[in-house]
């Protein structure tokens, strides 16, 4: 059965811009405005105090991971920070191996932090079906890949790129899936952790070529049409049928930029009963044809 989850993650096409090793000890501050970057973090060792956009601080203690889709500003300080409006200047120690805070001594807190970038061209739309923020405990698994991440990035093997594709698709998916359904914000992961959500949705992937209505969803999961809906809604965030039109709409972009299939191809395989009806759907959704828009990719 198709999985949507390993469909949703394999389409962003992650790939490894940057990571380093922190070392830390004693107070310490570090302040960074990204635009949107895919940040994680692994604490290896201590305990730190995290301040991400608009959530609450956290302390992510020695074993959890933390991720966020798409960071913006966000704050990360030992637990008794400097004085307020202090920034410590990080010391390279080597090559990808930072000191915060008191230079001398063993280090309080270790952590690997890292930066990915995703080369799909849907980006928004796919990370809005997933949570914008994760922070699990004691995630021994997630921290061991991180720290694979990490060694895999610093060498200079063959290869090295595919591998660092395929060690971040795994990545995000063990902490997508290592992430409590219920506590999920509205999107794919929280629709999934709902039994009868799930089986609709697992469907839809499955067959999206299939002329799909909210009544024959609904039949998958089991529920009547108006309870099916307004559930659907409230857990995935978008209507059946809007999540159908963004989920062929993101198939057809992939198609498209990698000269996969023509025009008329790309509509058959994504449910349009014509290249023109796909067309008009594609322009409308996209804001330019499906052939203007395959060859600017």
């Amino acid at each position: 059965m198709t999985d949507p989850l390993a469909e949703v993650v394999t389409l962003l096409q992650p790939s490894a811009r940057y990571s380093k090793l922190v070392s830390a000890a004693g107070a310490w501050r570090v302040t960074r405005v990204e635009a949107g970057r895919p940040f994680y973090a692994a604490v290896l060792d201590g305990a730190c105090r995290l301040a991400v956009d608009d959530h609450p601080p956290l302390i992510a203690e020695k074993g959890d991971f933390v991720l966020i889709p798409s960071a913006n500003d966000f704050t990360t300080t030992s637990l008794t920070p400097p004085p307020e409006g202090v920034v410590t200047q990080p010391v390279e120690l080597g090559p990808r191996h930072y000191r915060m805070g008191r230079a001398d001594g063993p280090a309080d807190t270790r952590l690997v932090v890292g930066y990915c970038a995703f080369g799909s061209a849907d980006t928004a739309l796919l990370l809005s079906l997933l949570p914008r923020f994760i922070h699990v405990r004691g995630a021994s698994r997630l921290s061991t890949l991180v720290e694979m991440v990490d060694e895999e990035a610093r060498a200079d093997r063959p290869a090295r790129d595919v591998v660092l594709a395929h060690l971040l698709e795994v990545l995000l998916i063990e902490a997508f899936r290592a992430l409590p359904g219920a506590t999920a914000s509205p999107g794919l992961i929280r629709g999934l952790a709902d039994e009868r959500l799930a089986t609709a949705l697992r469907r839809l992937h499955e067959d999206p070529t299939r002329p799909w209505t909210v009544p024959d969803l609904a039949r998958e999961a089991g529920l009547s049409r108006t309870v099916f809906f307004e559930r659907f809604r409230r857990v995935v965030g978008l209507t059946p049928m809007d999540y159908l039109l963004a989920w062929r709409m993101a198939l057809a972009k992939d198609m498209l930029r990698r000269g996969a299939a023509g025009v008329a191809d790309v509509a058959e395989r994504t449910g349009y009963a014509s290249a023109s009806t796909f067309t008009i759907a594609f322009s409308r959704h996209v804001g330019v044809p499906p052939a203007r828009y395959a060859r600017g990719a």
